[in-house]
């Protein structure tokens, strides 16, 4: 028996009328939205299991980080990633864009200049100009159907104010999951200017290609992990994102003392039962994240085969998260975003990410969902007028 046959993921749940950010947005209205990055799968077993016990004690006083949590999350980083972390090295948070947002103070002063690939996660383009810094963009280089680092554009894009690099390891949204040799690279790149790199991981759970593996940044050698602040969290492997718990990963003291800094007075504690989830997630549910990834793979085909065949679209092969992003631009419609929504769709608005014409499609969610919206999508393409040609 495999593992995907102990857990249901095919079973449609229902979540409107629960204040998900995801479904209320089109919640008077015949749209299946696949635009934020959550899963429409119910969390594991042992999670569910161990918050209701929690919760069956009825006290909710403040809380400290479990004694058990850290240790299952120092064992996991040497098991999974052979990657020794000491204890002291944790900073607990309650979100990890909290993280990219302490990251961008703690790590640069008013007025330095931070660097990030594009397309990519908002907060990338959000957190600089929040800290009071400049962000400079370079865009993602698309070779042989891979998105890389364009280190000729990185290299006449730094400044000599330039102190900080964003990266988003596996990237989101673009499905990498960068290898231990383009990683290093991008570490020597900012070696040589004298950046930091503050590298969020939180989907380093699910890498879906059985022959790759995520490979922490700050693991490859000391003199990298001296200069990073890696980002991780349960919550999006796990699908906890509504119980946030995040933690930073800094050995460099000095890094360390300053990024406690800039966290002190401001940012709140985690919450009893967010430590909770992520005690269970990591402990206990190792094989609902083992048939997570199987029926993610199985989504992804079909969703990589659907996109391929309609008119004006395409999408690259996806690595890792469960994020497809398409390219729209082909389609000769102007405002796609409108277009599917309209067809009842809502994929993300790649503008967000710093690409106008791309399409951020989730596909965490069950097939028969996945199926009817990509139904929708092709429906509409095809109807569209100009498009008959192309079919």
């Amino acid at each position: 028996m495999t593992p995907l046959e102990h857990f249901d993921f095919d079973t449609p749940i229902d979540r409107r009328g629960t204040w998900t950010e995801k479904w209320a947005r089109y919640e008077d209205r015949d749209v299946i939205p696949l635009w934020l990055a959550d899963m429409d799968f119910r969390s594991p077993p042992a999670v569910i299991e161990a918050l209701h016990r929690r919760v069956d004690h009825g006290v909710f006083g403040y809380t400290k980080v479990p004694e058990e949590l850290i240790e299952v999350v120092l064992s996991m980083l040497h098991s999974t990633y052979q990657w020794e972390v000491e204890r002291d090295w944790l900073v607990w948070l309650p979100s990890l864009v909290t993280g990219i947002n302490l990251s961008c103070r703690a790590l640069t002063d008013d007025g330095d200049d931070i660097l990030t690939a594009v397309p990519v996660y908002p907060p990338f383009l959000s957190a600089p100009g929040h800290a009071g810094r400049n962000l400079i963009r370079v865009p993602l280089a698309l070779e042989s159907g891979r998105w890389v680092f364009d280190f000729d554009r990185l290299e006449r894009a730094v400044t000599p104010r330039t102190r900080l690099f964003l990266l988003c390891s596996p990237h989101n949204p673009v499905g990498r999951a960068y290898s231990r040799e383009e990683l290093t690279q991008l570490a020597r790149f900012c070696e040589s200017h004298d950046m930091k790199i503050c590298s969020d991981e939180i989907h380093c759970g699910l890498v879906l290609d059985p022959d790759k593996r995520h490979v922490p940044t700050a693991s490859i050698d000391p003199a990298i992990a001296a200069r990073t602040v890696t980002l991780m969290a349960p919550t999006k492997t796990f699908n906890l994102p509504g119980l946030g718990c995040a933690y930073a990963i800094i050995p460099n003291p000095e890094l360390r003392k300053r990024f406690r800094e800039a966290k002190a007075g401001i940012v709140p504690g985690v919450t009893a039962l967010a430590f909770t989830a992520a005690t269970a997630a990591y402990r206990d549910s190792g094989a609902w994240h083992a048939a997570l990834l199987d029926y993610l793979r199985g989504n992804r085909e079909i969703v990589t085969r659907a996109v391929n065949r309609m008119p004006g679209l395409s999408m690259t092969h996806v690595e890792a998260t469960y994020i497809a992003w398409i390219d729209a631009r082909a389609s000769g419609i102007e405002h796609p975003i409108e277009f599917f929504e309209a067809a009842g769709v809502a994929p993300g608005n790649g503008a967000e990410f710093g690409s106008p014409g791309f399409l951020r499609l989730i596909f965490a969610c069950p097939r028969s969902t996945l199926r009817t919206a990509l139904e929708r999508m092709e429906g509409a393409l095809v109807a569209h007028p100009g498009q008959e040609q192309r079919w």
